[in-house]
């Protein structure tokens, strides 16, 4: 069952080096394409919004694709299974605050008046 956790620890650096491409095509397409300086700070909180949203779901689709892969892989292994249950719960912790971010980020545009 060696291989098993091996295979395990592929599975997981290879989401997560997907991740960082994804992530680094996304940052060269956006220099490339030229993005202006916004005009106002109302952009720039919602720009702020939409990049924390972004950052906080791919986050948890990550832990989310962890925790799956150890539940699947843990093979009975209470130890494994609890930190497959702890990633998930991570997972929608992160995806209940990335729903919650344009609420946070409503409170922010009132605090600071825009």
């Amino acid at each position: 069952m060696a291989w098993l956790n091996g295979l395990a620890r592929t599975a997981v650096i290879t989401a997560a080096i997907g991740t960082t491409v994804a992530v680094a095509a996304t940052a060269v397409y956006a220099s490339e394409k030229g993005v202006a300086a916004p005009a106002d700070l109302k952009t720039v909180i919602n720009n702020l919004r939409m990049w924390l949203i972004g950052l906080l779901v791919a986050l948890a689709t990550l832990f989310l694709t962890v925790g799956g892969l150890r539940l699947l892989l843990a093979a009975g292994d209470p130890g494994e299974v609890s930190k497959a249950k702890e990633a998930l719960k991570y997972a929608a912790i992160g995806y209940g605050v990335a729903a919650l971010a344009p609420v946070l980020v409503e409170i922010l545009k009132r605090i600071v008046g825009a």
